[in-house]
């Protein structure tokens, strides 16, 4: 028996509305990719939120570095009028000194400021260096960093339960300063987590390229540009 007019509409439409295999791979495909952008987007958003707190440690350890110059100036001037000095003012400097590199390490990281000897790099596209970042992140920073932070939190404790004290005549507490090795590791170990996350995002297109420096002048340059200016030679 023949099917009648309807039943063969009925069956042609049947069979355009059904999704053909590779019509479903495009799809499946497209809805990985949505759910790999849309979980990249939200670690992104967890990466600004990192850069944030480390700006503000940043900017924050800049002032010790003042602090550390008007100590010394004052330890210098005590010095050499009343023939007064202390070894707590020596001590305070290297602490404040330990405090700045320690703190500053995932500022300066973030900044893309540490000293690079780059010799092979260079070579490569924008890209290709993207991925030597995201190598060098993952297997020499974060396991380098979660080693320091891990180790030095019993050396401490250890310093905190004992009490320890500077070995030179009126120092100061040494468990304080042993606090900053893990503080400062674990600053730089989020930070380092935070740039992974930006280069990552960069190579799937959905972040600017966290190593492209601002073309903002520096306040050194703009203290140059102002003693030029000043002198007539610009």
């Amino acid at each position: 028996m023949m099917p009648d007019a309807r039943t063969l509409v009925s069956m042609a439409k049947n069979r355009y509305d059904c999704p053909t295999t590779q019509g479903v791979r495009d799809r499946t495909k497209e809805e990985d990719r949505f759910l790999e952008e849309h979980s990249v987007n939200r670690l992104l958003k967890l990466s600004r939120q990192i850069d944030w707190l480390t700006e503000r440690v940043g900017k924050s350890i800049i002032w010790l570095v003042l602090v550390v110059t008007l100590i010394a100036a004052t330890n210098a001037v005590m010095r050499y009028t009343v023939n007064y000095s202390s070894n707590a003012f020596l001590e305070i400097q290297w602490y404040l000194f330990s405090a700045i590199f320690l703190l500053g390490a995932g500022y300066t990281l973030m900044r893309n400021e540490h000293v690079r000897i780059d010799l092979i790099a260079g070579r490569f596209s924008k890209r290709g260096q993207t991925w030597i970042d995201v190598f060098g992140i993952i297997f020499f920073l974060m396991p380098m960093a979660i080693a320091v932070m891990y180790l030095s939190w019993p050396i401490f404790v250890l310093a905190l339960q004992n009490n320890e004290q500077s070995s030179n005549a009126g120092g100061l507490p040494v468990w304080p300063v042993r606090l900053l090795v893990p503080i400062g590791f674990f600053l730089l170990v989020i930070q380092g987590f935070s740039e992974l996350i930006k280069r990552i995002g960069f190579l799937m297109g959905l972040c600017p390229d966290p190593t492209a420096k601002s073309h903002a002048m520096t306040a050194e340059e703009e203290l140059a540009l102002a003693i030029k200016a000043r002198k007539g030679d610009l």
